[in-house]
């Protein structure tokens, strides 16, 4: 999204991302829930964690994110104007690198030329700006908020529900249905006609945590 709109600038499949990421980094507590409630500890005590965990990552994923943000603008910036103050052979080739697959090679001398007139022609005003501007900041806050909120759901049933056994199940089949969705939602961003990431994102989903789990996380 622009920034003029007010709206989230993060695209579909960064939310969905963020959100998994945030989902998968609960499993890991509540998926040791039974050992962790043997050694002693409390269901409080490990919901706390779980959240304090979230907040931390969401965090470090929002700094990660304008880290990243600034270092690509900066990067592209500096092609841009390597490319218009270049020499015409050197510009059209540098300009020919930038596309992706054949792309390039398919641009004949004619057309790169005239994208190269204009790019000379029509520097970007705000090339001379801050590499960060004010949506990048609401989308690291999107970010935070992403991973963070995607703790409350597969927690909820710990809080309504006394059993641990029955409040685990439950909260299993909540981060199922949620990776589901989660599945869903980037099939139709990839607009294929097979249903191939609603069921890989729940297999990989549960695998990843089996993993962590296993490894100590």
């Amino acid at each position: 999204m622009s920034e003029e709109t007010g709206r989230w600038p993060l695209d579909p499949i960064d939310r969905q991302s963020e959100m998994m990421f945030g989902l998968l980094m609960t499993l890991t507590f509540t998926g040791t829930m039974s050992v962790a409630l043997g050694a002693g500890a409390t269901v409080r005590d490990i919901l706390m964690a779980a959240l304090g965990c979230n907040i931390a990552w969401g965090i470090v994923d929002a700094a990660v994110y304008l880290l990243t943000t600034a270092t690509e603008r900066a990067r592209g910036r500096a092609q841009a104007l390597a490319i218009r103050t270049a020499p015409d052979p050197e510009a059209k080739a540098q300009l020919r690198a930038l596309l992706p697959g054949h792309s390039g090679v398919a641009m004949s001398d004619e057309q790169a030329g005239t994208i190269l007139a204009w790019m000379r022609d029509n520097p970007p005003a705000r090339d001379a700006g801050p590499v960060l501007r004010q949506a990048d900041f609401r989308a690291a806050f999107q970010v935070f908020l992403l991973v963070t909120g995607a703790t409350f759901p597969p927690v909820l049933p710990f809080v309504l529900v006394e059993s641990v056994p029955v409040a685990m199940r439950l909260s299993n089949a909540v981060a199922l249905v949620m990776l589901i969705v989660i599945g869903w939602r980037l099939d139709q961003q990839m607009q294929g006609e097979r249903p191939l990431m609603r069921w890989l994102i729940p297999l990989t989903g549960s695998a990843l945590v089996a993993v962590t789990v296993a490894l100590g996380g």
